[in-house]
């Protein structure tokens, strides 16, 4: 793995201090030639330079100090092991509990992200030193000061699709994967992240209640298999030379506080819960930390590269899945929603729950990956057990 850049530290800043890089509007202009992140040099414009016996010692502008602030809490003298990661999507369900993660092995996370004052009260100072969180005119400088870069924005699916709705669904995904794409590409060869993680879906590859879908198979021919393809021809467009890419094809999340579970518990704690339509659709599913391991394995581990889909090794059918739910809780699991209804309030989106397609992860285990939680039992007893 490549070596983590060094950056010249700036006297009044506090190592493990987080930065908030951003949040505050600059008003000054940019220094006329580029700054390197990491270089310590200060740039001037040489057309307004006073007379060498005028000069002065320089007080630091708010962008100067601002960008050394972002220098000085990305850099790191831990050693080759460490790593710098900026991530779009962290304030999410998968995103919080990735940067947990990271932050537990000692490595440095950037956030990235379209809201300073959201991040923070997700990430507070007070509890996660070692996260720089930077608004949107700032996640360059925080992509080419990282030694990987986590793609797992995108708007929620489970809702009622209009065209506007299906349009943002596609655009939150398609145009951050290609802002974030663009940064790494025009970073200097030194400066790039030597590792991209983008997510994506099983929605790649379309429904079926009979077939199998490995990576291999082809996508499938229905909205959420067109997304899927052009959210994954953004991410291929890195510079593959030089940046390893992974694409994760992620099934349905399973954990506590987000996803499908989060909808589906408090039914069946009030004795409403059963299976969605027939219930007879596959479900493909992943525990939350299975996935987060899967995402951290890949960012540590040169043998991850292409496509490899984020699921258990064990999909059930739905009625199976929501038959154990019930049992861990202590509900019955006897109270089916109709698909007419399902249809009635959510539309089109209503095929996200009534359609499902069996997906495996052949890569992951040839790769030797080990799930916490191979079966949708056990996922959900430990879930359950943290209720």
């Amino acid at each position: 793995m490549r070596l983590t850049r060094q950056a010249g530290i700036h006297p009044v800043l506090t190592a493990g201090q987080p930065h908030t890089i951003g949040s505050l509007g600059c008003l000054c202009k940019r220094p006329a030639m580029p700054m390197a992140i990491g270089g310590g040099a200060r740039h001037v414009n040489p057309l307004i330079l006073p007379h060498p016996a005028k000069l002065k010692p320089p007080t630091p502008s708010t962008c100067t100090r601002r960008r050394e602030a972002l220098c000085c809490s990305l850099s790191t003298d831990d050693g080759p092991s460490t790593m710098i990661v900026s991530i779009t999507g962290a304030t999410g369900f998968v995103g919080r509990r990735l940067v947990q993660k990271l932050l537990s092995e000692d490595h440095k996370v950037c956030i990235l992200t379209r809201s300073a004052s959201k991040a923070k009260s997700v990430f507070p100072a007070s509890t996660c030193p070692g996260i720089t969180i930077a608004e949107q005119g700032d996640w360059d400088k925080c992509i080419q000061s990282s030694t990987a870069v986590v793609n797992l924005a995108g708007m929620p699916i489970s809702t009622r699709w209009s065209t506007e709705i299906k349009r943002e669904i596609k655009e939150s995904r398609i145009n951050v994967t290609s802002k974030v794409v663009n940064y790494i590409n025009n970073a200097n060869a030194d400066a790039r992240p030597s590792v991209f993680v983008s997510a994506t879906a099983i929605g790649f590859y379309g429904t079926s209640e009979i077939s199998s879908f490995d990576e291999s198979s082809p996508s499938g021919n229905d909205y959420l298999a067109e997304v899927c393809r052009e959210w994954e021809a953004r991410a291929c467009q890195v510079n593959q030379e030089d940046v390893r890419l992974v694409l994760l094809r992620i099934g349905v999340v399973l954990g506590k506080d987000g996803g499908a579970l989060a909808k589906m518990i408090p039914l069946f704690m009030m004795f409403a819960g059963g299976p969605l339509g027939t219930g007879q659709q596959w479900f493909s599913w992943i525990h939350l930390d299975d996935l987060v391991d899967l995402v951290y394995e890949s960012l540590k581990n040169p043998a991850y590269k292409g496509v490899i889909n984020g699921t258990a090794p064990n999909p059930v059918r739905l009625s199976e899945m929501c038959e154990q739910l019930g049992r861990v809780v202590g509900r019955p699991s006897w109270l089916p929603v109709p698909e007419f209804a399902l249809k009635a309030v959510l539309g089109e989106g209503a095929s996200v729950v009534l359609e499902g397609q069996k997906v495996l992860p052949v890569k992951a285990k040839q790769l030797g990956f080990s799930y916490r939680y191979p079966y949708v039992q056990d996922a959900l007893r430990a879930i359950a057990s943290d209720l």
